[in-house]
C-alpha cells in the first residue's frame, strides 16, 4: 500500500516537472535610473512654503540680531553700533574736552548723554521686535517671492524700503520713554544750553538744538537692520544655518534660483 502511494507521488512529480509551465510576465523598467531621478526629485516649492519659509528665516533673524543689541552694553560696549554724540555736539566735543572751564561745567554730562543714549537704545530693542514681527508676518507672497531670489540682503533691504518710516514712528516713542527712564534729559538739557550759551566761544553762529530721539531711533534702527542682515546673509550663505525642513527645502530652492 505504501509502495503504491509512493510510486503515485513520483509520477505526479515527473508530470509537473516535465511540463512547461510559465510565470506571469514581470514588467521592469527599461531605465531604472529614469525612475530614481523622478523619486529623488523634490516637489516643487508652494505658495506656502515660500511666504512660511522666508517669513521663518526673517524673524529668526530678526530675534538674534535684537537679542544681542539689547543686553547690556550691546549698544556701549559694540565698536560697529556705539551711538556717539550728535555730529552738532560732537564737532564741539574735543574744543569743550580742551576747554577748563566748559569741561569742568559739562565734560562729565557729556559722558552721562553717551552713556544713556546707548542705555536706552539697548532698553528699546526689547519693544522693536513685535513691530519688525509684525511687518514680516504681513508680508504678500509675491515680496516674499522677490526676496527669495533676490540674493544677500534682499530681505534687510525691502524692510528697509517699505517700513523704515512706519517702524520709526512706532520705534521713536519706545525710544524717548527709554531715553526718559534713564534720566538722559537732565544732562542733555543742560549740554544743549551751556553749548548755545557759548556758540561764539565756539565758533557757532546758530543754537544748537537736535532731535535726540530721532537721532537715537536712527541709529538703534541702523544697528538694528545691520544685525537683521548680517543673520539673513548667514542663512543664505551657510547651510548650517537653516536649522529647519522647511528652511532647508526654502533656501535650497532660492539657491537654485
Amino acid at each position: 500500500m505504501h509502495s503504491l502511494k509512493f510510486i503515485a507521488a513520483t509520477l505526479v512529480l515527473t508530470v509537473i516537472s516535465g511540463c512547461n509551465v510559465s510565470m506571469p510576465p514581470i514588467n521592469v523598467p527599461a531605465n531604472l535610473s529614469d525612475i530614481n531621478a523622478k523619486l529623488a526629485t523634490p516637489k516643487p516649492l508652494s505658495q506656502d512654503e515660500a511666504g512660511l519659509g522666508l517669513k521663518e528665516a526673517l524673524k529668526k533673524g530678526v530675534a538674534k540680531g535684537t537679542e544681542g543689541l539689547m543686553k547690556p552694553g550691546g549698544f556701549a560696549q559694540n565698536i560697529a553700533y556705539k551711538i556717539l554724540l550728535p555730529e552738532e555736539i560732537r564737532n564741539l566735543e574735543q574744543k569743550i574736552r580742551n576747554n577748563v572751564l566748559l569741561n569742568a561745567a559739562i565734560g562729565k554730562e557729556l559722558d552721562k548723554t553717551i552713556d544713556a543714549m546707548n542705555a536706552g537704545a539697548e532698553k528699546a530693542m526689547s519693544k522693536a521686535l513685535p513691530i519688525f514681527t509684525n511687518a514680516i508676518t504681513n508680508m504678500g507672497f509675491m515680496d516674499a517671492m522677490k526676496i527669495l531670489t533676490g540674493g544677500q540682503g534682499a530681505a534687510t533691504q525691502y524692510l528697509q524700503a517699505n517700513t523704515t518710516t512706519q517702524l520709526g514712528q512706532a520705534f521713536q516713542p519706545e525710544i524717548k520713554s527709554a531715553l526718559e527712564s534713564v534720566a538722559i534729559y537732565n544732562h542733555w538739557t543742560p549740554i544743549v544750553n551751556t553749548v548755545n550759551k557759548n556758540k561764539k566761544l565756539l565758533g557757532l553762529t546758530q543754537d544748537v538744538n537736535p532731535n535726540l530721539e530721532l537721532y537715537v531711533t536712527e541709529k538703534a534702527m541702523s544697528a538694528l537692520f545691520k544685525e537683521i542682515e548680517i543673520q539673513e546673509n548667514a542663512i543664505r550663505k551657510d547651510p548650517i544655518n537653516r536649522t529647519s525642513e522647511l528652511l532647508q527645502k526654502v533656501f535650497k530652492y532660492a539657491d537654485q534660483n
